[in-house]
């Protein structure tokens, strides 16, 4: 642990290596930016493996392969290859479009711990459509069994969204089927595409309780048997926003595809210097850089967060929510009843509580206002 002023800032614990943000979906809930860059900008192979060096040198243990879609980067293996060399636990998440036995086969070989494949239904019309992809529910049905034969462990992710919210029996009934060891039922965060597309997208509070209750009910009835699921509700509907990332700057560092080091995803929204692996050491961007240490602890808070006696857990909440829905990062959360800015949550919610059938938000899932464009 280093005390940088007032401060005591511990090593991160978890990376998440960015290697693209080129995909071959178009999920209108995407939460990457809207301005994908460049792909001539990426890290080439060589920089992201001295990224992943001084990310291990600097106490970083979780490594997760993450875009975008990872797979996209012909280097990939070469990339997982290096990290498992260097000792850390690797996750690859991924849609499984592009995925094959032969490169599931290769990735085993390089050293790749752990595979996260995401499904948007279980439905597979839905599912293409939502992922903008077609037959891509068959390939990643094949794909998922392909995994779990080579022996990784699964972790099966579907991302709720008010257009598949009332088929989530169905998806556990998939996941069942599929033998996933985990499932990720998390609500979508609105942030990027997601944010635009919201009020298509974000369930009622009925709709996210009706679904909670048919998970909960599976649970007791799997008697610690089976996937084991998590239910991640969106805070749009909570009174007290979620502790993002653990707070600012504490355990997690997020490397773009063109090397910008983050404190989160979506950190680039804010008006901040944010620095490069390409020409700065990750153990003085951590420990030193305006960009890390502009919102760590609680000397930044205004009020109310400031004299707040739950701001040790929840750090006062999102920055970049509360950088996109009131226009200042160091405001407080709106997802907090105690902002003064919480009523544009409650408008978010009420419109979503007025708002038309999942079903015939499925059969127009394909409307241009619910489609992002993303380069191939």
């Amino acid at each position: 642990m280093i005390r940088n002023g007032s401060k005591a800032v511990s090593p991160p614990l978890w990376l998440l290596a960015e290697l693209t943000y080129r995909c071959p979906l178009h999920c209108a809930y995407c939460s990457n930016p809207i301005n994908l860059g460049d792909p001539v900008d990426e890290l080439t192979t060589e920089e992201w493996c001295r990224a992943l060096e001084q990310g291990r040198e600097l106490g970083a243990v979780q490594l997760g392969f993450s875009g975008g879609e990872p797979l996209l980067r012909q280097d990939l293996e070469e990339i997982v290859a290096h990290a498992h060399q260097l000792g850390y636990y690797t996750n690859l998440i991924t849609s499984a479009v592009g995925l094959t036995e032969k490169r599931i086969i290769k990735l085993k070989a390089a050293g790749l711990d752990h595979i996260q494949i995401s499904f948007q239904s279980a439905d597979p019309d839905l599912n293409d459509a939502i992922a903008g992809k077609r037959n891509a529910f068959s390939h990643k049905k094949a794909m998922f069994n392909a995994v779990k034969s080579n022996g990784f462990p699964m972790v099966m992710n579907v991302v709720i969204t008010r257009q598949n919210i009332e088929s989530i029996e169905a998806i556990m009934a998939l996941a069942i089927e599929l033998d996933a060891d985990y499932v990720e039922l998390a609500t979508s965060q609105y942030y990027g595409w997601a944010l635009h597309n919201r009020d298509a997208l974000l369930p009622s509070h009925e709709q996210i309780e009706r679904a909670e209750a048919r998970v909960n009910a599976l649970r007791n009835r799997q008697e610690g048997k089976g996937p084991k699921f998590l239910f991640v509700t969106p805070d749009y509907h909570e009174q007290r926003p979620k502790p993002c990332m653990s707070g600012w700057g504490n355990i997690f560092l997020n490397i773009a595809p063109d090397g910008k080091a983050l404190p989160c995803h979506s950190a680039a929204l804010l008006d901040l210097p944010h620095p490069n692996v390409k020409d700065q050491a990750l153990s003085d961007i951590w420990y030193h850089s305006e960009s890390f240490n502009r919102f760590r602890g609680f000397d930044w808070m205004p009020e109310p967060c400031r004299s707040c006696n739950e701001k040790e857990t929840d750090f006062g909440g999102c920055r970049c929510q509360a950088l996109l829905l009131t226009g200042d990062a160091a405001n407080a959360d709106p997802v907090c009843s105690k902002s003064p800015h919480h009523k544009v949550i409650e408008e978010a919610v009420a419109k979503a509580n007025q708002g038309c059938h999942s079903e015939a938000l499925a059969r127009n899932v394909k409307n241009s206002h619910l489609i992002m464009s993303t380069k191939p």
